[in-house]
């Protein structure tokens, strides 16, 4: 390897990459790419951030429009929003930037390859890649891939599924088949899991300051880091809490708490307890007595 990251003097690039656009997913996976031995060409930047992007992860590659970027490149990669990914494959399609045997691949995780339809009816190999975490556009990013999972999804046939997966792999990735008519719920489940997640724990974050808690990041470290390794390793079998106990007066006594100090809070806390009660009777954790009690508690929640 060189010191810029690229591949070593003497060694012949495999593929010329072209990134549109340098966000923060982009760049990295650019840079991944590149540490793999591929040469990224060019790359498409509009705003200060992401041509500081490109800079940092991607030193001396030209910063290009996107329709000369994929122009210079075997492998596009289209790094942009959801809503975009149609639009741009066909406006690069019309200016005759995208030609046969050319692989382009995108990396939402709410679309499969049926949005790269147009190019490969063109003759192009489409992929979609979706790394599995969580991008800041900072050099570590490409580290982290390296422990990630990316789902991947292909048109049929085995060849393009192992020009995803085998791309998955130098990015330092673990490739997980993704069929296409399951892509909406893959990205579902993410969604539902990281980013309410955070919600979730910002919530926690206001009650406890509310509480009087001044740090309150360093009271719920411990415990949400054992909740979610809980979850991880035993799955419902690792709830606790007062739902799990049928502790039904404590349920009440919440939702008293919550409608006296946080009412924009207290809808929440019902549905999730609501969903915690029915998943403990079914992994045998909570009886069907305490359930009941527990549904008549937050019943009353909702009249109240």
């Amino acid at each position: 390897m060189s010191a810029e990251g690229g591949p070593a003097r003497g060694q012949r690039p495999r593929l010329r990459v072209g990134v549109v656009s340098a966000g923060r997913v982009g760049a990295v996976l650019g840079a991944a790419w590149r540490r793999a031995g591929h040469e990224v060409v060019a790359v498409s930047a509009v705003s200060d951030a992401s041509r500081h992007r490109a800079e940092e992860l991607l030193p001396s590659v030209p910063v290009l429009p996107p329709d000369q970027v994929a122009e210079l490149a075997d492998l596009v990669v289209l790094a942009v929003p959801d809503d975009a990914l149609d639009g741009l494959v066909r406006g690069l399609l019309a200016a005759g930037s995208l030609r046969s045997g050319q692989i382009v691949a995108h990396t939402s995780g709410a679309h499969g390859v049926s949005v790269l339809t147009p190019a490969a009816e063109a003759g192009l190999l489409t992929v979609a890649l979706h790394p599995a975490m969580t991008f800041t556009g900072r050099p570590e990013d490409v580290e982290r891939l390296t422990t990630a999972c990316a789902a991947v999804t292909a048109p049929a046939g085995e060849a393009a599924w192992s020009v995803a997966e085998a791309l998955t792999v130098e990015l330092g990735a673990e490739p997980v088949r993704v069929a296409e008519e399951n892509r909406r719920l893959y990205h579902t489940a993410l969604t539902h899991g990281a980013n309410h997640l955070i919600t979730l724990v910002n919530e926690c974050a206001e009650l406890l300051r509310g509480a009087g808690v001044e740090v309150p990041d360093r009271v719920m470290a411990p415990l949400l880091s054992a909740s979610l390794d809980n979850a991880l390793r035993f799955g419902d079998r690792g709830l606790t809490g007062p739902v799990s106990r049928g502790d039904a007066g404590t349920v009440r006594a919440h939702l008293d708490v919550l409608a006296a100090d946080a009412p924009d809070v207290r809808g929440g806390y019902r549905v999730l307890a609501s969903r915690t009660a029915d998943r403990a009777e079914r992994a045998g954790i909570l009886r069907a007595d305490d359930a009941a009690d527990v549904r008549a508690a937050l019943e009353q929640g909702e009249d109240s």
